[in-house]
């Protein structure tokens, strides 16, 4: 009972902060919308619209600072190349003393617009043409993000594999080590052993890395203080190499059954075959693509869904709005908890399938005839 209640209370705790820095970072939105309508009105402070759009965006995209409370950021180091060569400073150069966007003379005249690193002329305008030549190499807040990921999958692991080292497989886990064998075990009997078969201990590697990669990412990324609080799974471009190496893990395993049943279907007349030939290359394509927008819309989804509603206390400006917002983001928050576990989940076991079905050994079956199977008549 004293243990339930303990981690009761932690719960509460976390989802209190995670309402409270929401809640704090919207209301510097706020206030940095309001200081830009009063100089708009001549450099008076007044109060100005409140734009949600702007506000939830800003909190969901990349940037090349952290953002830790209200004006304080960690900067992280911005890595240019353009034709002029190679060019690396602080993100801190980016902003001003009054933390509005400043431009920084490199290479080129920089400024972030929308956090994208754009090249911008002496009268403020951006200059598309030069921006075209910078490939921005920068260690983003998502990039920054995903590197701790790695270093604490790292330790973790590391850290288990020697406990087993140390006592030997057969031993009982202890400590860290009895919440991590429960998992992995969980990985390899119920997602890679019955959809890869026999064969599943050459893929366990690469499903328990992007297990616990998304999984853990998505825990982070609902952390509210450093160094949580990235949107990295709700990133397309992360979602994506994640499809793409499951993609080509895929297809390089296929063997002769798998490539034989896109391109010729076993089974069929002729003209069946010729017709469902290309629907199945679609498939080919269709599928990492399926899991690279599943993975993107759902995360970010759910934190859109949690800003908007804490967004609506500054909208309405009252406490009965509180009442009603603060319940549903902290139940919102929760199903967010089990969604960052599922939507790992469902990564995986996905993977596991594409996997299983390249590599599975079809029985062969006469090509000109389809093959009917009476039912058992009783």
């Amino acid at each position: 009972m004293g243990k339930n209640f303990k981690s009761l209370l932690v719960a509460a705790f976390s989802l209190g902060m995670m309402f409270f820095y929401n809640s704090s970072k919207a209301q510097d939105s706020v206030h940095h919308a309001t200081e830009e309508h009063g100089k708009a009105e001549g450099g008076h402070a007044t109060e100005g619209k409140f734009d949600v759009t702007k506000t939830i965006l800003e909190h969901i995209k990349d940037d090349h600072s952290w953002h830790l409370w209200g004006h304080t950021s960690l900067p992280l180091p911005v890595i240019l190349y353009s034709d002029k060569g190679f060019e690396v400073f602080s993100s801190s150069n980016l902003v001003d003393a009054h933390h509005e966007p400043a431009a920084y003379q490199g290479n080129y005249l920089y400024k972030t617009v929308e956090g994208k690193m754009k090249v911008v002329n002496a009268d403020g305008s951006i200059d598309e043409a030069a921006t075209k030549k910078v490939w921005d190499f920068s260690i983003t807040k998502n990039v920054a993000s995903l590197l701790f990921t790695v270093a604490l999958l790292l330790i973790i692991f590391l850290s288990v594999a020697n406990a087993y080292k140390r006592h030997g497989v057969k031993s009982a886990p202890k400590g860290f080590q009895s919440f991590m064998e429960p998992l992995i075990l969980f990985v390899r009997d119920d997602i890679a052993k019955p959809n890869i078969g026999h064969k599943y201990a050459k893929y366990m590697p690469f499903l328990l890395t992007v297990f616990f990669l998304i999984w853990i990412n998505n825990i982070l990324g609902l952390v509210p203080f450093f160094p949580g609080g990235a949107n990295v799974s709700g990133n397309i471009a992360f979602t994506m190499t994640l499809a793409v190496f499951t993609f080509i893990l895929v297809n390089i395993n296929g063997n002769k059954d798998y490539w034989k049943h896109i391109f010729w279907m076993p089974g069929m007349p002729v003209a069946m075959k010729i017709f469902l030939a290309p629907i199945e290359l679609l498939g080919v394509f269709t599928k990492p693509i399926s899991l690279m927008i599943r993975l993107f819309a759902n995360i970010t989804a759910g934190h859109i869904l949690v800003l908007s509603l804490i967004c609506l206390i500054f909208i309405f400006k009252s406490v009965f709005a509180a009442t009603i917002a603060v319940p549903f983001a902290i139940f919102i928050s929760l199903i967010e908890l089990l969604v960052a576990f599922l939507q790992a989940f469902i990564f995986t076991m996905l993977a596991a399938m594409y996997i299983g079905m390249a590599i599975e050994e079809h029985h062969h079956h006469d090509d000109h005839e389809p093959h009917y199977h009476e039912p058992d008549v009783a």
